[in-house]
């Protein structure tokens, strides 16, 4: 499959309009969500949703990982989740007379973390070295794991009983945090008639191979960036450092983030250059998560995230 950057609906690559079409016909009403979504694995990067049990989240991840065509493994993370049961172990084999690794579900091309703030830090810190360096370190050895590697993490909200909150290190591995909330009407009513779409989910054949999206994340890193927008991403991360809102600004990290997730942005447009408008489509959903509020140590509110918008000019 041979990708294009000609546009098809809606402005999109030919390529992967069918892709976010058969998506949205079974996540139903979750159009930007579900781009977004694909922006954060076109960029390279991890996902993080975090909603209420029952909007879709686990369901989101099962559609993406068949239509994409990889290789899908699912994590329970629960409290007496052990590192080992994410990353593997080593067993003695009788007959080789040796022990054998034995690897765990971290090594798949689209690792479902569910409910991971349900797991206590230590095992939530299992996936650092995964998410950064796309390997891990067991047993004093380097095991790299599979291309592409995308996690998409689904945590409840941190007031339900049974939390421990994902810590700032843990969370500038997700290049983006999304949440899905409820349907509109129209959607929820088509749910409700059909008794759900997880079984929708399970009839869908790949439209896409793992050598397909490698193709595609080279290509939207050759996304042009003038200099101007430069000047507007980095007039964002200033923004967000001197907001007496914020505990602590963005990191260059953060920034380089905002751009990556701009260029799949733009992408998915069909244009080869990056626009003010693809920054602001992609902010919130890679800076919220960054950003502490000083009045209660907490994420910070889209209201505050927005307000850095409409602070800094458009060049």
């Amino acid at each position: 499959m041979t990708p294009t950057k000609s546009p098809g609906k809606d402005g999109r690559p030919q390529v992967f309009a069918p892709v976010l079409d058969a998506a949205q016909n079974v996540i139903l009403g979750k159009q930007r969500e579900i781009r977004l979504a694909m922006s954060c694995l076109l960029a390279g990067g991890h996902l993080l949703i975090e909603d209420l049990p029952g909007l879709g989240k686990t369901t989101l991840a099962h559609t993406l990982a068949r239509l994409l065509g990889l290789h899908f493994s699912r994590v329970q993370f629960t409290a007496d989740l052990l590192p080992a049961d994410i990353t593997g172990v080593s067993i003695y084999d009788r007959g080789q007379g040796d022990f054998r690794f034995v690897p765990g579900p971290v090594f798949a091309q689209l690792l479902l973390a569910d409910e991971i703030n349900r797991a206590t830090p230590k095992t939530q810190s299992a996936l650092l070295e995964a998410m950064e360096e796309g390997q891990v370190s067991i047993e004093g050895e380097t095991r790299s794991l599979p291309r592409p590697f995308f996690v998409i993490a689904t945590q409840n909200p941190s007031h339900q009983i049974g939390t421990f909150p994902l810590p700032e290190s843990q969370l500038d591995r997700f290049l983006m945090r999304l949440e899905l909330g409820y349907p509109d009407a129209a959607a929820e009513k088509a749910l409700l008639a059909g008794g759900g779409r997880r079984r929708d989910s399970e009839l869908l054949t790949p439209l896409l191979t793992p050598a397909d999206i490698l193709r595609l994340q080279r290509e939207v890193e050759t996304l042009h960036v003038s200099p101007a927008l430069i000047d507007y991403v980095h007039a964002l991360i200033e923004a967000s450092r001197q907001n007496p809102q914020f505990r602590h600004g963005l990191s260059p990290r953060g920034g380089i983030a905002l751009l990556a997730a701009a260029r799949a942005w733009a992408w998915l447009a069909g244009r080869d250059m990056v626009l003010p408008d693809d920054v602001q489509a992609v902010f919130v959903a890679v800076a919220r998560h960054r950003l502490v509020s000083v009045q209660h140590g907490g994420m910070v509110g889209r209201e505050a995230v927005d307000g850095l918008l409409t602070q800094v000019a458009i060049p």
